[in-house]
């Protein structure tokens, strides 16, 4: 028999470890999800005496329902929440978190929201340092709404200096931080080396030079580290898309985009066309092409080449909108 005290920990754990940037690492936590939550129904979901008893915002953060009644129990009959609640501040901090992962409707999450901001901006000033720098960086961005290694990043550094740290979950998030940052700074250097190839700053002058910030944003996405070459061709695919945006925008005349235009939206990134592409745009338009050849080449060995279609139609979808926005709102495309 599974003990309820067990499993809260085992969510605890859960929340921990993705705070400091493991939870690929306890992956089957994660996948157990779904019936934590109802592992206990003769206690419910609310039946655990204190939110730091059982974080239900870690099942909500991975995307498994959970009903909103569960918190009616820490509720007065007006439907206010108990002023109890404000003893317990890592509990306050589950619900601050929980609340805003509510959807339209939940009237109780609106109102938990409301209760825990509150509470937790009056306490601010007298905590103790650790807890302090946690409260801080939760009232100034959710969990949910930060990236996870940015969120690891900010996290170790404040765990480290509670005292009650667990020295091996610690030591093992470090490791793991400077591992992970070791695989980014590879794959930055491996598509500096493509860009410099791409001689950026003699072919493009008149664009912004924006690679950094496209692997960074691909992070975001894709941050699992085992995601390397999904952050690779997206990164591709991102500068050349700054560089298209910025030859609309402040490179090629009308007539040119015209020609331009044509060429990828009703030919498909085809190199056959390049010839019907003004002089000036071909540097442009072949990178476009080499970009989604190497993804073509890819795919093809792993069998999965109708994923090609999507990203041709999304470059078609990015130089429609470039069009109605820059060159004409009434402009039709062909």
């Amino acid at each position: 028999m599974v003990k309820f005290g067990l499993v809260a920990g085992n969510v605890g754990l859960m929340g921990l470890s993705g705070r400091l940037g493991n939870s690929a690492k306890f992956e089957y936590l994660f996948k157990v999800g779904p019936w934590l939550i109802g592992l206990f129904p003769e206690r419910g979901c609310g039946g655990y005496c204190a939110f730091h008893d059982f974080p239900v915002e870690i099942p909500l953060q991975h995307r498994h329902y959970v009903s909103s009644d569960v918190f009616k129990k820490f509720t007065n009959q007006d439907r206010k929440f108990k002023e109890t609640l404000t003893k317990d501040v890592q509990g306050l901090l589950s619900l601050y978190e929980a609340a805003h992962l509510r959807v339209h409707g939940e009237e109780i999450l609106e109102e938990a929201l409301s209760f825990t901001i509150t509470h937790l901006e009056s306490m601010v000033p007298k905590m103790s340092n650790s807890l302090k720098a946690q409260l801080s960086e939760a009232l100034c961005q959710p969990i949910h709404t930060n990236l996870p290694r940015m969120t690891a990043r900010k996290y170790i550094s404040i765990y480290e200096n509670i005292e009650s740290h667990n020295d091996l979950l610690l030591k093992f998030a470090k490791i793991d931080f400077n591992i992970v940052q070791k695989v980014r700074q590879k794959e930055l250097g491996e598509l500096t080396r493509w860009w410099k190839d791409l001689n950026f700053a003699e072919k493009f002058p008149y664009a912004r030079d924006r690679l950094v910030e496209c692997h960074f944003y691909t992070v975001g996405i894709y941050f699992e580290p085992q995601y390397s070459r999904a952050r690779e061709m997206m990164t591709k695919v991102l500068t050349i898309y700054t560089v298209i945006d910025d030859t609309y925008d402040a490179f090629a005349t009308y007539d040119e985009l015209v020609l331009f235009t044509y060429a990828i939206y009703k030919c498909g990134c085809n190199i056959s066309v390049i010839d019907s592409v003004p002089p000036s745009l071909r540097p442009t338009y072949q990178a476009l092409v080499d970009v989604y050849t190497q993804i073509e080449e890819k795919m093809i060995r792993e069998g999965k080449l109708d994923r090609l279609y999507y990203a041709k139609y999304e470059v078609s979808s990015l130089i429609s909108g470039i069009v109605q926005t820059l060159l004409d709102p009434g402009y039709h495309l062909f």
